[in-house]
């Protein structure tokens, strides 16, 4: 029996949580809330630097609940941004987390990528990597 009477909340419900716990337990954090405010900000700062089409394509395979976090605040008319040093990448997604207590910086932006890596097909990691600047793409372990 359906918790919401809705199945399809029911499963992106489900598949949301499978994503953060799963992340929360690579990162070694407490907190499912900091895990999900991690992954919201690098899939931010992905999204920011690839191609429309390869933001949509990349949305298509995550859950629902993500993937409307993911066009979140989105401007397509100012994509792809424009700073190709990975130093920008980090700086970016850190002012978005830096003040959480178990944050480690890159390390843990390494973390979520790979999580991306197991949860997301291979060949569509590999647009999106192709996609970025090689030095953001030297960042994010191949599949």
């Amino acid at each position: 029996m359906s918790a919401t009477g809705l199945e399809v909340l029911d499963r992106t419900w489900h598949k949301t949580h499978e994503w953060v716990n799963d992340l929360r337990d690579r990162l070694g954090w407490s907190s499912d809330r900091d895990a999900l405010r991690l992954l919201r900000a690098t899939l931010h700062q992905i999204r920011d630097r690839v191609h429309v089409n390869e933001t949509a394509q990349l949305s298509a395979q995550l859950p629902i609940m993500i993937r409307g976090m993911f066009f979140e605040g989105w401007q397509p008319h100012l994509v792809p941004l424009r700073g190709h040093r990975a130093s920008d990448f980090i700086t970016a997604i850190e002012h978005h987390v830096g003040d959480m207590m178990e944050f480690r910086g890159q390390q843990d932006i390494i973390t979520v990528l790979k999580l991306l890596n197991a949860r997301i097909s291979p060949g569509q990691i590999n647009d999106i990597r192709g996609n970025l600047p090689e030095d953001i793409r030297a960042l994010w372990p191949e599949p």
